[in-house]
């Protein structure tokens, strides 16, 4: 998969379309992302300790990753590729050219 956590994405389709974001969480079983401020759910909570009459509380769902771009330092969204330098693999920014990693 061609994010890591911690990268800067753009969402690139979806109803939170032109979104930028810090990916909290990678899942590449799934190939699925979740970004920070992207695609907020409600969820119930039942009562517990923390919360006795319960509580409804916004999360960040899930999003397929193709629906993402990585961004560069400058912040140019493009598609992710790979290439070699100093005997290392490391993504580059392909429209760009920059190095990610």
């Amino acid at each position: 998969m061609f994010v890591k956590t911690g990268d800067t994405v753009k969402v690139i389709a979806g109803k939170d379309r032109g979104v930028t974001g810090k990916v909290a969480k990678a899942l590449p079983k799934v190939n699925k992302v979740v970004v920070e401020g992207v695609a907020i759910a409600k969820k119930h909570q039942k009562p517990n300790a923390v919360n006795p009459s319960g509580a409804i509380v916004e999360i960040a769902m899930p999003i397929h990753v193709s629906n993402v771009q990585v961004l560069d330092k400058n912040g140019v969204a493009g598609r992710v590729g790979y290439k070699e330098v100093d005997g290392k693999k490391v993504r580059y920014n392909k429209k760009s050219g920059e190095v990610l990693d």
